[in-house]
């Protein structure tokens, strides 16, 4: 049978495959687990009531080419966004309030970023975009000037349709009744 330090180890061994752990970090976390098993098999409680942090920082979880998720430590994404909402049921804003991510940093890879911007470069896409804000903006002022000047013939023309309709004779109402 395997003593608890040994199991221990092979604990934090299939949970340092997955997450990149520094020497430190693996003492600790073979002590953290060692000391766990032992008050299991005394048949005590285990205290679970501190929340786990992450083991990264800002600048570890976001690099260049992949960025890590702080809630489980997986990482190899491109974005987070779709990751947060189904694994953890979280939205990008709680995830940023959560771990104090500024609103302005993106939840992507730099090389990700990059490679989105220099395609919609290639393809001409802030031109078009451009393109079509004018196009806008020329459409709204025409529709304003247009609006503007046929106000005056509309009201013209209602009169002059006014006048053409029928008078409607108005019948006199009867008197009420006098009651005594």
């Amino acid at each position: 049978m395997a003593t608890l330090v040994e199991i221990a180890a092979q604990l934090v061994s299939s949970h340092a495959s997955s997450t990149p752990m520094t020497s430190e970090e693996l003492l600790a976390e073979i002590s953290k687990v060692h000391a766990a098993l032992k008050s299991l098999e005394a048949g005590q409680a285990i205290d679970g009531g501190e929340e786990a942090k992450p083991t990264l920082t800002l600048k570890e979880a976001f690099r260049k080419n992949e960025i890590v998720c702080l809630v489980c430590g997986k990482g190899g994404f491109k974005t987070l966004a779709r990751h947060l909402s189904t694994a953890h049921g979280m939205k990008p804003g709680a995830y940023k309030k959560q771990f104090g991510i500024s609103s302005k940093q993106a939840l992507s890879a730099k090389s990700y970023s990059e490679a989105r911007r220099k395609m919609a470069q290639d393809r001409g896409l802030a031109d078009n975009l451009a393109k079509a804000r004018e196009v806008r903006m020329a459409n709204i002022e025409a529709k304003k000037g247009v609006a503007a000047k046929p106000a005056k013939p509309v009201k013209a023309a209602k009169a002059a349709k006014a006048a053409k309709a029928p008078a409607k004779t108005a019948k006199p109402k009867a008197a009420p009744k006098a009651t005594k």
